[in-house]
């Protein structure tokens, strides 16, 4: 390779390279929304400490809402928060149903933070049947698939879209990826809310 092309070449690994060493942490928080001040919301996490959290100008709002298990069906796409059991099943912790604009939306099986050793999945139902210990529902997406037990009484939720106005003191709220921005601050572009009081499970 002629030393030009070899420099050129060099020089775009380490743009690549920097890009992704600059792409910026994120944290999940839930809690108590305890003030709003503009755009400033204090927060009382669920472990007790206070954070303040920067909303966006074009924040997005969800409401978290109680809806049913009948409501999950064969094409749903949907995130299981769960436990897993040691031959492999994922036991449900909590369903969220998502609306069909957010199809895809962080599809996979990763490890969660709700207890220790929780895991999440999201992906599409490809079945789903009444069984003994609850309801079975298999569940697939682009690497893989698990297999669900939903227990009788595990919370089921459905994010709805939501206002501004909603993000008020005492109001119990999810951020799933605020950004962690260089000088300390956070800052979140979506904040879902639970509706009628409830506390997002997930």
């Amino acid at each position: 390779m002629p030393k030009s092309l070899l420099s050129g070449a060099l020089l775009a690994i380490a743009f690549v390279s920097i890009a992704s060493a600059q792409q910026p942490p994120t944290v999940r928080i839930r809690g108590t929304i305890e003030g709003v001040d503009g755009p400033m919301l204090s927060i009382k996490s669920r472990d007790g400490a206070d954070m303040k959290v920067r909303t966006t100008d074009n924040v997005a709002v969800f409401g978290v809402a109680k809806t049913e298990l009948s409501e999950i069906k064969q094409g749903s796409y949907i995130g299981v928060t769960a436990m897993p059991e040691p031959d492999g099943t994922q036991n449900a912790i909590a369903v969220h149903i998502f609306p069909e604009n957010q199809r895809g939306a962080a599809e996979g099986f990763r490890p969660w933070d709700l207890r220790a050793n929780s895991t999440m999945t999201n992906a599409t139902v490809a079945e789903t049947v009444k069984g003994t210990d609850g309801q079975n529902i298999l569940v697939k997406y682009k690497d893989g698939e698990k297999k669900v037990v939903v227990p009788p009484g595990t919370p089921v939720v459905t994010f709805v879209a939501g206002e501004k106005s909603e993000l008020k003191p005492g109001a119990k709220i999810i951020i799933f990826g605020a950004v962690k921005k260089e000088d300390g601050t956070l800052e979140a572009n979506r904040v879902n809310v639970g509706r009628d009081g409830i506390t997002p499970p997930m």
